[in-house]
């Protein structure tokens, strides 16, 4: 299995903290966001190779990351090329660009570069195995009005198969938050190849669930566990202060 980390956006709803700064590479507690991700990946034993996707601006950035970072794993830092956030391919598009580039044929774990969340990755496997099917992590959180414009919302029948997907809805029909936390079967690795070449809409992988559960079976990871996704500064200082608490 092949681990892909999103850090290729230009968080511009954070400047001017990441004007010059990736937000992945913000620190966290007492260390970066890509590092919380990562150390979770290295706990995945059928994990042999982490690819972290950034831009070419933030590039040298992570490269000078990864000189200081100890780890058991491979792993690479991707290129996309882009230089500013009118150019970003999106979370699809630099999926896409790693599956090409690296020439990836197996299964995937695809995890957003600025998403903390509490459950363990070896349980995510786990339902992985017993699906036999792309798994997505929804985090409960139990109230519907909580999700509302904010979120992509998962409705998942008595199996927790994923049967519709709602992309921030100003009604949702489940307080199922998507969270940007995937495993993707090989078989799906090929569609959402096949979705990008012929969809223009990378930006949100939500979008390409959308696609996908009409054309494969998706089954939803539910967890309780605290998650936090961090797009504002509400976000960033909510997961500072929980992480310090960790230390």
């Amino acid at each position: 299995m092949k681990a892909v980390v999103l850090a290729a956006g230009y968080a511009t709803r954070l400047y001017p903290l990441t004007e010059n700064q990736p937000k992945p590479l913000l620190n966290v507690g007492d260390k970066p966001i890509v590092e919380w991700i990562v150390d979770k990946i290295e706990k995945v034993r059928r994990v042999d190779e982490i690819f972290i996707v950034t831009n070419h601006k933030f590039y040298p950035m992570f490269k000078e990351w990864l000189r200081g970072y100890k780890t058991n794993k491979k792993i690479k830092i991707v290129n996309d090329g882009t230089l500013k956030s009118d150019d970003r391919l999106g979370g699809i598009g630099d999926l896409n660009y790693v599956i090409k580039e690296e020439r990836v044929e197996d299964n995937v774990l695809m995890i957003a570069g600025d998403n903390l969340f509490g459950f363990s990755l070896r349980e995510f496997l786990d339902y992985f195995k017993e699906k036999k099917s792309t798994v997505l992590a929804f985090k409960d959180l139990k109230e519907k009005e909580k999700v509302a414009n904010r979120f992509g919302v998962g409705v998942l029948d008595e199996d927790h198969k994923l049967v519709n997907f709602e992309e921030k809805p100003k009604y949702p029909s489940s307080a199922l938050a998507a969270t940007c936390c995937y495993i993707f079967t090989k078989k799906d690795i090929k569609k959402v190849a096949e979705y990008a070449e012929k969809s223009e809409r990378w930006d949100d992988p939500g979008d390409m669930i959308k696609w996908l559960i009409e054309r494969s079976v998706v089954h939803g990871f539910v967890f309780e566990e605290p998650w936090f996704d961090i797009g504002s500064f509400e976000g960033l200082e909510k997961a500072g202060k929980f992480y310090e608490k960790k230390q």
